[in-house]
């Protein structure tokens, strides 16, 4: 869904009348993934000769996606410290190797320690950044932001009017995809409903975490069902483009097709893998107990968040990030004005 499509839905949310009156617009950001993307992108340094890429680009992206959704509220969400420790209970490999020996900004930083701490630094920075803005940050422990994000997009929608925006690049989010909630993809500048998971995969959202499950990821070190692709999924399973099904679906259609192709063996004979990759790629029962959730539901019903613009500005003259952010006085007051409770 490109821009344009994107406000007509908006407009169609926001019609006149006490029964149709504009419901919540919540947006749910995966801090990381964010950071990460802008840290990559931008090779900015300050007169110190410091990266300030990740951090001033995050803030930047911060703005310009308040100012473009209008949302009521806003959570910033981060993994936890251990995050990754369920799933890799489940998968040992689980997203193991993740940019071992890659150096992202070669004209920057001499060596990868050099990057990583860079990274690490700003990432803290980008935290305290948040503390002064009327936002929610969300960070727990042994969690990981898709859990969270999760939980808060199936329980913040109140009404059939109400919108969760999810920002991420990160293509888990579009199981999650329904009425109520459309995900954002920066790397592609689309906003995702169910008519473009539709369009783009040819089958409903409800069934993309099947399409997750059978052909893996390879980022997250998921595997696939070897032979299985993007074209051979609906031509081996053509019922996820017109019905929504379970994985016991799937294992029963294999048997009944059990001699027509080899994939539908191999999926038979592989069923406890392909369970738990089932079961770690499933946002609808995200991996969290009661005390997370519970933290969560008080995190939602709390209204201490503060907006201290002086402290904001003073950090970004200390920080030296200079015009990264174009007359950034008026920048702070005019993005977050809306966001701040009235007392």
């Amino acid at each position: 869904m490109d821009k344009k499509a994107l406000l007509k839905l908006l407009d169609n949310i926001q019609e006149h009348g006490e029964e149709t009156e504009e419901g919540q617009r919540i947006l749910l950001i995966d801090g990381l993934n964010l950071f990460f993307r802008n840290f990559a992108m931008l090779n900015m340094v300050n007169p110190s000769g410091v990266h300030i890429g990740g951090l001033g680009g995050f803030l930047r992206s911060l703005g310009a996606l308040i100012r473009q959704i209008n949302p009521s509220s806003v959570y910033v969400v981060f993994d936890g410290a251990g995050s990754s420790h369920n799933r890799k209970n489940l998968l040992p490999e689980y997203k193991s190797g993740r940019n071992i020996t890659r150096i992202t900004n070669w004209d920057v930083f001499e060596n990868l320690e050099d990057e990583e701490d860079a990274k690490i630094d700003q990432i803290v920075r980008v935290i305290h950044y948040l503390k002064t803005l009327p936002l929610k940050t969300v960070i727990i422990d042994k969690v990981e932001a898709d859990d969270i994000i999760a939980y808060l997009g199936s329980v913040l929608p109140k009404s059939p009017k109400d919108k969760i925006f999810i920002v991420s690049s990160d293509r888990d989010f579009i199981q999650l995809v329904n009425e109520n909630v459309i995900v954002f993809r920066p790397t592609e500048k689309e906003f995702y409903t169910n008519e473009t998971v539709k369009e783009k995969f040819g089958m409903p959202a409800q069934n993309f975490i099947l399409y997750k499950t059978l052909l893996g990821d390879s980022s997250d070190k998921v595997k696939g069902v070897r032979g299985l692709g993007d074209k051979g999924l609906l031509k081996r399973f053509p019922e996820l483009s017109t019905q929504i099904l379970t994985l016991e679906d799937i294992f029963k259609i294999s048997e009944a097709k059990l001699k027509e192709h080899v994939i539908y063996a191999r999926i038979l004979n592989d069923m406890d893998s392909i369970e738990k990759n089932y079961k770690i790629m499933d946002l609808s029962n995200p991996m969290m107990d009661e005390k997370d959730k519970n933290y969560l539901n008080n995190v939602i019903n709390s209204n201490d968040i503060k907006f201290i613009p002086e402290q904001f500005l003073a950090m970004y003259n200390e920080d030296s990030l200079g015009g990264i952010i174009r007359n950034v006085e008026f920048w702070i007051t005019d993005i977050f004005k809306n966001l701040v409770i009235k007392k």
